[in-house]
């Protein structure tokens, strides 16, 4: 019989834990979670439901799970376990331009297949978060668990007790969104096959240097189409322009900025390809919904 699990983690908390559960487990939250959920298959199959989605995760596929909408995960029907690691979290707001092509609903995503080359270091990524989760600032680090073959007991989950201990949760966090999505790939457009490659070399250009002077017509040159062909394919594909696109990747990068640095708000806008601060903070408004000082003040706010 499938167990249901009603307990929900309060908001704020931090919670890294690893599942190694055989046949008949599940969790169903019928009113969601005030948390984020990522869910990292390892090994067997896990079914998962939220917001009218409904898929089956596998070994390498990532399900990042947005708050308050209904949700139930369990070892898939048929599939004799399931091995996953799972974090509580609020993410950071750059995360979200990551996940958006992996929407498969509202405020649920799923990153499928990431390559086999990629799954080893997003292993040792989970393995570092469980560890720095039960750090205690001016302690030696502790001793963390394996992160090669399972153990026989899985260690019990890790809430996270102090703020340097939750960013370092946070970074280990954020390098498994950046490489489940920089490696899977997102799901083609229909009728947009033949562009795909060089769509996905224009975003990579696009990402790897946000603030460099990238117009239609350098990103068409970079993948050898002419800028109306490129135009066409980049827009079926994603859904947006190409300079929407960079616009985005502006933005997000400043909001790292902003997030990390002491840089004031006319360097950030510099330092992320905007030609004026005003142009950056009504860009950076529309986006977040406030400005850039207002943002920093809030992500820093006791």
């Amino acid at each position: 019989m499938t167990a249901e699990n009603l307990s929900v983690p309060a908001a704020e908390l931090t919670i890294v834990g690893h599942f190694d559960q055989p046949a008949g487990y599940g969790t169903r939250r019928p009113h969601g979670s005030p948390s984020w959920l990522l869910l990292w298959t390892q090994a067997g199959e896990g079914r998962v439901e939220q917001a009218g989605a409904a898929f089956t995760v596998r070994e390498g596929d990532l399900a990042v799970l947005g708050p308050d909408s209904p949700q139930r995960y369990r070892v898939a029907p048929g599939a004799e376990r399931w091995r996953f690691w799972w974090v509580h979290f609020q993410p950071r707001p750059s995360w979200t331009g990551w996940l958006a092509p992996y929407a498969v609903a509202t405020g649920c995503h799923l990153v499928e297949g990431v390559p086999a080359g990629v799954r080893e270091r997003v292993d040792r990524a989970f393995g570092r978060a469980l560890q720095d989760a039960r750090w205690i600032p001016g302690d030696a680090t502790p001793t963390g668990p394996p992160t090669g073959p399972p153990a026989a007991t899985a260690p019990p989950p890790a809430v996270v007790r102090s703020g340097p201990a939750r960013e370092l949760v946070l970074g280990a966090v954020e390098e498994v969104l950046v490489l489940a999505t920089a490696s899977a790939g997102a799901v083609p457009a229909p009728g947009s096959e033949d562009g795909d490659e060089r769509v996905r070399r224009a975003l990579d250009l696009i990402a790897a240097e946000p603030g460099a002077r990238h117009s239609v017509a350098s990103l068409a040159r970079a993948v050898a189409l002419s800028p109306s062909r490129f135009a066409h394919v980049f827009a079926a594909r994603t859904g947006q322009t190409p300079m929407g696109a960079v616009r985005k990747a502006r933005v997000r990068h400043a909001a790292s900025l902003l997030e990390v640095t002491d840089l004031d708000v006319g360097q950030v806008a510099a330092a992320s390809g905007f030609v004026s601060p005003f142009h950056f903070s009504r860009a950076f408004r529309r986006e977040y919904g406030l400005p850039p000082r207002d943002y920093r003040a809030r992500l820093r706010r006791p």
